[in-house]
Parts: C-alpha cells; structure tokens; sequence
C-alpha cells in the first residue's frame, strides 16, 4: 500500500489545473475512489485542492449519472460566448482562502 492508503494513482494535468485519481484502500481493506482538483491560487506556492470520495458500493450508480451528465454535454455542445475573455475571468478569479 503506498501513502495515505493509495494502492492506484493516475493524474491528468490541463491548463492550470491538475486532476488526481486516487483509488485508495482504508484500514477495513475497501477500495474507493477518490478524485481531486488542484490548482494554484494568487499566493505563491499555495494550491486549492477539492476532493470528492465515491466508495466502492457506490461506483455502479456514480457512472450510471456521470454517464448522464456526459452524454448530455456530447447531445448539446457547447455553446460559443461572444466574450471570449470569460474563460480567463472565470479561471482567475480564485475563492478566498481560509
């Protein structure tokens, strides 16, 4: 078992962000998911990060609706702003931290 319990790891960098599929083992020996966002923020060095756990008795229903989710996006394209400046002011603008 690696750290903090990870028997699997595989990331995906795009852009400024870094996405970490983690599939981890707790002390009971069940495997789960774990998904996380990081990217950095407007103070050097720190990196907001956001998980979300889907546990393995879970996973056959999380894909069903993550499915959903994606063939709706395939279905509806995506729809051109004319601000084309919303992608940058969006990724910039960064929650404040605790």
């Amino acid at each position: 078992m690696g750290e903090r319990g990870e028997v699997f790891s595989t990331k995906l960098i795009k852009d400024d962000r870094t996405y970490f599929f983690n599939v981890k083992e707790n002390i009971y020996g069940d495997l789960f998911l774990n998904i996380v966002e990081s990217r950095p923020t407007n103070t050097e060095g720190r990196f907001l990060r956001q998980s979300v756990i889907v546990y393995q008795e879970d996973m056959g229903e999380f894909i069903k609706e993550f499915q959903k989710s994606i063939d709706y996006i395939k279905a509806h394209g995506t729809r051109k702003r004319e601000d084309t400046g919303f992608q940058r002011r969006r990724r910039s603008s960064q929650p404040k931290e605790d």
